[in-house]
């Protein structure tokens, strides 16, 4: 892959390019195998997204993108899917407020259809029928967790001062 520039970052300011993208973890349970294939299917799906990043070496960053997915039918877990899809990064010369967008909201946009693919593709040989995953606003996602992240510490700072 090719080291691209950040526009935004003026010249000379960054290097960012993806370097290998791999699955990390993947299970596959269906606890209620075989009676589940006898019910009538009507599922309820619950997803939980997660993302994580770690500095590999002074220029390389992993993000790893955890999505849990639990269909239930008739009130039965039918299956259970994990997957931590990762991404190896090269990210130099970013100062943190501009590569923590980067790795909160742009890495896990491209790691995504991997991870999604990567459930499609379990759930089929599970014998479950296709189970494609909506797409995700990881930029709306990010900036909500950095909202959040701020009022936390806004309210400690208040709370820390009350005492």
């Amino acid at each position: 892959m090719s080291e691209q520039q950040n526009p935004a970052a003026g010249p000379g300011a960054g290097k960012f390019a993806l370097q290998r993208i791999y699955v990390k973890d993947l299970s596959f349970e269906s606890p209620s195998a075989p009676q589940c294939f006898r019910d009538e299917w009507k599922p309820e799906i619950k997803m939980d997204l997660n993302t994580e990043n770690s500095q590999v070496d002074e220029k390389t960053v992993e993000v790893t993108l955890r999505i849990t997915i639990t269909v239930t039918n008739q009130e039965k877990v039918a299956f259970l899917v994990e997957v931590q899809q990762a991404g190896l990064f090269l990210a130099e010369g970013f100062p943190p407020q501009q590569l923590q967008p980067l790795l909160g909201s742009y890495c896990p946009n491209i790691l995504f259809p991997y991870a999604r693919e990567t459930v499609s593709d379990v759930v089929n040989r599970g014998s479950f029928p296709q189970l494609l995953l909506a797409p995700v606003n990881f930029d709306a996602l990010f900036s909500e967790a950095v909202k959040r992240r701020a009022e936390e510490a806004q309210q400690e700072a208040s709370e820390s001062t009350t005492h």
